[in-house]
């Protein structure tokens, strides 16, 4: 049974667990949270999301709460544990900010241009507040 589920709704339903693991949600909520995480590309849509919130209540993954939205419970907890899902909250230090800003500019690098020209005001204010805080240090 778990893998028919598995094969009709792919990722979403470990996509819909992780982010109920942040806080609770409703269905519209998910589909921006989901949005958000795919950074835009894929927005599921009422029809994807609302099936498969019922089974995974069903399966008491998640329990819908008195104000509508859904949360995870402890069994759902434990899939994502079981499957080594970390949880999306991570301690920010200095060098894992600056590690990660280092791989989104190898993703934006791998973006062709013309993609990035609506952006290019935001990129270079981004820059603009790099080098101002860069400024700001001590000469070595």
């Amino acid at each position: 049974m778990w893998l028919s589920h598995r094969r009709r709704w792919g990722g979403l339903r470990y996509v819909i667990l992780m982010t109920l693991r942040e806080s609770p949600k409703n269905g519209v909520e998910i589909m921006d949270a989901t949005e958000k995480l795919s950074w835009g590309w894929w927005k599921p849509s009422p029809g994807s999301i609302y099936p498969l919130l019922g089974t995974l209540s069903g399966e008491k993954l998640i329990q819908r709460r008195e104000d509508g939205r859904y949360e995870l419970t402890e069994k759902g907890r434990e899939e994502l544990d079981y499957l080594g899902i970390p949880p999306g909250h991570k301690e920010y230090t200095v060098e894992s900010v600056l590690s990660d800003m280092d791989n989104y500019l190898s993703y934006l690098e791998d973006i062709p241009k013309p993609q990035l020209v609506p952006y290019a005001e935001k990129m270079r204010g981004v820059s603009k507040k790099l080098l101002k805080l860069m400024e700001s240090l001590p000469k070595e």
